[in-house]
Parts: structure tokens; C-alpha cells; sequence
């Protein structure tokens, strides 16, 4: 017995021993990484990168290789960049276990942003849904750049005539993750009652417009200062959080979408039908290991004793989901919020401003002129 217990600790300490280590290795912030060097004649463009992790302040405009689209490839010639909280995420290397497939010690990819609008300037020999030309809008690795290239059949989409190119280029990550989960999380059907808690940010701008869409009655909440704008964007009702609880109401809601994932599991309970269901597709992003991922754990844990349905995903930016929503825009049904725009050489303070957590809909880079007035900032 004493044997069998010497057995036990010693593998326990071996386990702990591998689990530092590999802790350690994971999020340990490595020099960064040089430019890289081209050959005499490259064609080049500028770009936002960070060569090694950290926060706003290492983002710099460098003059990186110009992209060239492979044979079923599209290159674009970028017009504007929406930004997210992925990348100051991708920027701090934030959760540590980002960096398992983001790079250890320094990013293996050095490029920054994904959404983006723009134009068409060439494409591959056997590209066949696109032409130069084409105004586009999409997500792709390296978004905060002159330029960017993807395969035709990745999440690329042609741009509404009605859309400019910065309201384009805030859809793609934001409104796709609202329409996951509004219709294949939430099961939304027409008629039910939807409440967004969140509803003036990235996501929550576009989840107010789609469950509209969808034939829901909505509820938006927010602060004082957003209740005018997320009542424009369609909003049956709207519940300034700083006046009012809405998990200690007496409305019952069938579908909760949660982008903010600041109330207890057990209050958001109480604000739902019996069958009704919360989708997490936000949350607290202090946790320096798994940060927002933390949500995922305790609704995955709480679901299955209770009659509701709590669920927490992560979006698929797919070129099916940003054709529909591609209908919604052609039809007026969805549009773009934005707070604020920056010009590329700004992209570190864009980044920034978002990472602060209190933008109102969508933060956008303009990478060429802007084709409508900027806003005094």
C-alpha cells in the first residue's frame, strides 16, 4: 500500500512538474521579431504588424511583401478594416492558450485584423466567382494592410451598392457571430421574445437589426448614452442597465443573447420562458489563461441542470452566412453602427480604443480615402 501511494505522488508531481513547464513555456514573451528581408525589387505595401506581443504600443506601419493571389485566389486592394476584440486579443497574446496556435513566445504570424472591404484587383486563373473590379467584403488574415488575398471560396462576398466600404467592412466577425446565435444557437423563431444584453456594441448592434429580421420582439440593453441608438436600429424595447436590472424583472425572455457575461448564470435564469435559451458570446477578458473561454466552462456546467439551454460558441466566418447577411444590407434590414474611424497609420490607437471595452457598434480603419466624411473624433 505504502508502495502504491509513493507510485501515486511521485506521478502527481511529475504531472505538476509538466503542467509548470508547459505553463511557463506558453507564456513566456519572446524578443521581437526582426523585419523581414525581401529581395531587391519586391513589390510592396504598408501594413499594421506586431513582432512580438504586447500592447498597443507595438504595432508599427511597416512596408511588408505584397500578397499574390494564388491560382484560386482573390487579391484586394483593401478600402477599410473593421476592428475587434480579437485583435487586441491576438495582439497581447491574450488568453495564454491563444498562443498555442498563434505562435509561443512571439506571433508566427506577424500580420494584423481580418475584416476588410475593398476592390477586386486581380485574381487567379481558375478564380470564377470574382473579377477585378468587384467591390468585396470579407474577413482574411493581415486585414490591416493596403492589400490582402484569400481563396475565392473563403469568406468573401461581393459589397452592397448601399453599403459603403467602412460599413462593409465592420459586418463580417460582429454580425456573423450575431447571426450564429440568433438562428443556429438560439433557434429563434418569429414572434419570440429576444433580449441582448450588450446591445450597443459590436455584436449587439447587428443581434438588435437580425432578430428584427427574424420577426422577434427585442430587447436592447445598454447604458443611458446608447438607449437613443439602439432604439434606431430597431429595438421594441431598451433597458438602460444603469437604472434597471432586467434579471429581476417579471418579462421572460426565449432567447438571451449575452455579449457581456456580467450576471450570474443563476439571475439570467430567472429572466427566461422554461425552455428558453442564453447564448455566451462574450465575457470577463482579464483571465490571462483562458480569459473569455472561462464563460464556456461554466455554462457547460450549469446547462445540464436546468430545463434552459446555456450555450457559448465560437463563430465560423463562412462565405454562406455573409451572403445572408449580404441580403439583409441590400434589403436595409442591416446596417453598420460606427463610433469611430482611424486612418491605418492610427491602427495601434484603433486597437487601443477598442480594447477599453465601451465602443458604441463598430471601430473602422480607413485604409484608402474614406468614401464618407470622417467625424470629428
Amino acid at each position: 500500500m505504502k508502495r502504491r501511494y509513493k507510485i501515486l505522488g511521485g506521478s502527481l508531481v511529475v504531472v505538476a512538474a509538466t503542467a509548470a513547464g508547459l505553463a511557463a513555456y506558453v507564456s513566456h514573451e519572446g524578443e521581437c521579431h526582426p523585419p523581414d528581408l525581401m529581395a531587391a525589387g519586391t513589390p510592396t505595401m504598408k501594413a499594421a504588424v506586431y513582432r512580438c506581443y504586447g500592447g498597443p504600443e507595438r504595432v508599427t506601419l511597416e512596408a511588408v511583401a505584397k500578397p499574390v493571389p494564388a491560382d484560386n485566389g482573390v487579391l484586394v486592394k483593401v478600402r477599410a478594416a473593421g476592428v475587434n476584440p480579437l485583435d487586441w486579443h491576438e495582439l497581447r497574446g491574450l488568453p495564454y492558450v491563444l498562443r498555442m496556435s498563434a505562435g509561443v513566445g512571439a506571433p508566427a504570424d506577424v500580420r494584423l485584423g481580418v475584416d476588410f472591404a475593398g476592390t477586386v484587383e486581380a485574381v487567379g486563373k481558375n478564380v470564377t466567382r470574382f473579377k477585378p473590379g468587384d467591390d468585396v467584403f470579407g474577413g482574411a488574415a493581415g486585414a490591416f494592410a493596403e492589400y490582402v488575398s484569400l481563396a475565392e471560396s473563403r469568406a468573401l462576398a461581393l459589397k452592397p451598392a448601399n453599403m459603403t466600404f467602412e460599413q462593409a467592412a465592420g459586418v463580417p466577425i460582429a454580425a456573423v457571430t450575431a447571426l450564429q446565435a440568433l438562428r443556429d444557437k438560439g433557434g429563434l423563431q418569429p414572434g419570440q421574445r429576444v433580449l441582448v444584453n450588450g446591445a450597443s456594441g459590436g455584436v449587439g448592434t447587428f443581434a438588435v437589426q437580425i432578430a428584427k429580421a427574424m420577426g422577434a420582439e427585442v430587447t436592447g440593453v445598454c447604458s443611458t448614452r446608447n438607449v437613443a441608438m439602439v432604439q434606431a436600429l430597431g429595438a421594441d424595447h431598451v433597458i438602460d442597465y444603469t437604472k434597471d436590472n432586467f434579471t429581476q424583472g417579471t418579462q421572460r425572455y426565449d432567447v438571451i443573447v449575452d455579449t457581456v457575461g456580467n450576471h450570474a448564470l443563476g439571475d439570467l435564469r430567472r429572466a427566461m420562458v422554461a425552455q428558453g435559451r442564453m447564448v455566451l458570446v462574450g465575457g470577463p477578458s482579464d483571465g490571462k489563461w483562458i480569459g473569455p473561454l472561462s464563460g464556456a466552462i461554466g455554462v457547460a456546467a450549469y446547462s445540464p441542470f436546468v430545463s434552459q439551454d446555456f450555450l457559448f460558441f465560437l463563430a465560423d466566418l463562412n462565405q454562406n452566412d455573409l451572403e445572408e447577411l449580404r441580403g439583409l444590407m441590400q434589403t436595409g434590414k442591416l446596417t453598420t453602427a460606427i463610433d469611430r474611424r482611424y486612418p491605418l497609420a492610427e491602427t495601434a490607437a484603433a486597437i487601443g480604443y477598442v480594447e477599453e471595452g465601451h465602443t458604441r457598434g463598430k471601430v473602422v480603419i480607413e485604409v484608402a480615402a474614406p468614401t464618407e466624411p470622417w467625424p470629428i473624433r
